[in-house]
């Protein structure tokens, strides 16, 4: 082992003991609020992140996540709401019996979702995956909008279009950000095992991927399954995050969201995902003021008012992709070498300003 790789491995064991550290500090002294905040952004990072296992490393064109993330979303919440409670919840029609009596702990019913949903993804994949383009992406919206539609209809199972409440909720954030990381960590294993150099091969050029014996149909379904699992962990972290659930919360717009981070942080880039769904969950988080009423003395400010908080972000936004056009990394990742590398470029030029004033002062 060289020095890079045994220095590598070191600083990443620093950083993990790091982000346990914060995630204890955070947990146990900042308001309820802040968590909530960062709770959201670490399930936007799972969702973003399965996302971009489509879109960005296999070059495909999904929008279906939202269907992928209501079914984990539902999975937790019919699964996990205690037995007692269900009565008051199903009281326009009661539960379905054979699912009354069944109740699991959040863990287990998270990874139910996930594997529902990776079913869902296999028996939608299977069909519309041969399709290209924008074909693709309407199937699988259309798809994720018949999951949603049929959600609401399923009065003994969902409850229909009121929704599931009384879902138990998770205050700690041992439950998003560690969730978050694992997902962060097996994406990482993914992409550089064979299976993830085989997605970007098809992502580059299919022809020449089935040339060099990649099977496109297997690696698609495979990737599509992967994604649809861990969309619906996030979607079932986000049941128990809210407490409730219901079919508007699903809506087809909610896919843009995801869309939103994978393009900012870039197409085929773990760690841009990562930095980008914070970016833009906190950042509409931070800019809510900008909704509110202002008043300077006694003149009312007339461009604040709902909605502008959506108009400047927007704005940002589109000078962010006008810099960096491919998204904040591109296809590139947050390496070591490469944050030594700036540290190094900025204490070169620290010290070349440094040199430069020491020979003007004399």
């Amino acid at each position: 082992m060289n020095q890079k790789k045994k220095r590598n491995i070191v600083l990443t064991v620093v950083f993990f003991i790091i982000l346990i550290g914060a995630t204890y500090f955070a947990n146990e002294n900042i308001d309820s609020y802040l968590r909530r905040i960062i709770s959201l952004c670490a399930i936007y990072t799972i969702m973003g992140l399965s996302m971009n296992l489509v879109n960005g490393f296999t070059g495909m064109f999904s929008l279906g996540q939202a269907g992928f993330m209501a079914i984990g979303a539902y999975t937790v919440a019919i699964f996990t709401v205690p037995v007692a409670q269900r009565a008051t919840v199903f009281y326009i029609e009661p539960m379905a019996p054979a699912i009354a009596n069944i109740h699991m702990p959040l863990i287990v019913a998270l990874v139910l979702g996930g594997l529902l949903s990776a079913v869902v993804a296999f028996l939608i994949g299977a069909p519309v995956l041969r399709l290209k383009g924008d074909y693709l992406a309407i199937a699988t919206l259309g798809f994720s909008e018949i999951i949603r539609i049929v959600f609401t209809n399923l009065q003994s199972i969902t409850n229909g279009s009121l929704g599931i409440k009384g879902i138990p909720t998770i205050k700690s954030l041992w439950w998003t950000v560690g969730t978050a990381t694992i997902v962060v960590v097996l994406m990482a294993l993914l992409i550089h095992s064979s299976y993830g150099r085989a997605f970007k091969a098809i992502r580059e050029d299919e022809i020449a991927a089935e040339a060099m014996g990649i099977n496109l149909f297997k690696h698609k379904v495979i990737s599509f399954m992967l994604s649809g699992f861990f969309a619906g962990i996030g979607g079932g972290l986000f049941a128990a995050l809210l407490g409730t659930v219901d079919p508007k919360q699903f809506i087809f717009t909610l896919t843009y969201n995801f869309l939103l981070i994978i393009v900012l942080g870039g197409m085929g880039s773990i760690s841009g995902t990562v930095i980008s769904a914070f970016i833009v969950t906190a950042g509409l988080e931070w800019l809510r003021f900008l909704d509110e009423p202002l008043t300077i003395g006694n003149v009312e400010i007339p461009i604040f008012r709902p909605g502008l908080r959506m108009v400047v972000f927007s704005i940002l936004l589109m000078l962010v992709v006008l810099f960096y056009r491919k998204g904040l990394m591109g296809t590139t990742e947050l390496t070591w070498d490469r944050i030594i590398g700036w540290g190094s470029k900025a204490k070169s030029a620290f010290s070349g300003k440094k040199a430069a004033r020491g020979g003007a002062a004399k």
